[in-house]
């Protein structure tokens, strides 16, 4: 009977857990379609319009555009070389090892005003150097969240190299097999499901920054959270709960699609 009662306890231990942490989202969803424009309880009436007022703002478009732009080059960028950090960090041996670690971990310890008002400056210094703009540019947005996408990669993919059983490697390296050749067609197959996790991670961590994005951005550069910030200074509406709801649905489905193919648990 008291094993009972204990497993009820933390079944319902558990759905407090969740219930805590889906609450927000499920507010979000449902402020998203109240008809009233100032947010009271309870709702006057539903309505889809604010999807319809997101949809017909083109600042949306254009910071949706350019989020997905930033975000799909910083994952290209940043995940080969984030993969390339976490083998060799655990295959190589390599002299203050441990300290080359913190430092690709860094970036996920550092507030993110902090790391852009660092950046901001960086780059106002760089332009000196190099004569020409790059605050307030693509490039230096990119480069900024690449940033972003090597620590999560490093520490996706250490995960996976951790788990990874050294045999197939070992067998491969024995039957006559170049060093580069393994890895190309042994190791990083076994490494697809970290390596998959690390692109979706990143992408994410991209497209949903703000307070590093919001020091870097330029004129007609603004990112979709940077829009939405905009957005926020002259109206207080639904709107951005459609916007937002959009979001939440976008990620949602890209981590169903992945994890179809790529069990997400296994390295999450």
């Amino acid at each position: 009977m008291a094993g009972r009662g204990a497993r009820v306890l933390f079944g319902a231990s558990v759905a407090g857990a969740y219930a805590l942490v889906l609450a927000p989202v499920l507010a979000v969803v449902v402020i998203s379609v109240f008809a009233q424009e100032m947010v009271s309880f309870p709702p006057e009436g539903f309505t889809f319009r604010w999807y319809a007022n997101a949809w017909e703002k083109r600042e949306f478009a254009r910071g949706f555009v350019t989020s997905l732009q930033v975000a799909l080059a910083a994952t290209a960028i940043g995940v080969p070389l984030g993969t390339a950090a976490a083998y060799a960090l655990a295959r190589a041996w390599l002299p203050g090892r441990e300290a080359v670690n913190t430092l690709l971990l860094g970036p996920l310890a550092v507030p993110g005003v902090v790391a852009g008002t660092a950046l901001y400056l960086f780059y106002v210094r760089a332009e000196f150097w190099v004569d020409d703009d790059i605050k307030g540019t693509t490039l230096g947005l990119v480069a900024a969240h690449v940033l972003l996408t090597i620590p999560w990669t490093v520490r996706l993919v250490s995960a996976a190299l951790a788990g990874l059983d050294r045999a197939a490697e070992e067998a491969a390296a024995n039957l006559g097999a170049r060093p580069l050749t393994v890895f190309r067609r042994v190791t990083l197959p076994m490494l697809r499901p970290g390596v998959v996790a690390a692109c979706l991670f990143s992408f994410i961590q991209s497209f949903e920054n703000l307070e590093l994005t919001l020091l870097l951005v330029g004129p007609g550069r603004i990112t979709l959270p940077v829009a939405m910030l905009n957005y926020l200074e002259f109206r207080v509406d639904p709107t951005l709960a459609a916007v937002a709801t959009v979001q939440i649905v976008l990620v949602g489905a890209l981590m169903l699609i992945t994890d179809r193919f790529v069990s997400l648990s296994r390295v999450v």
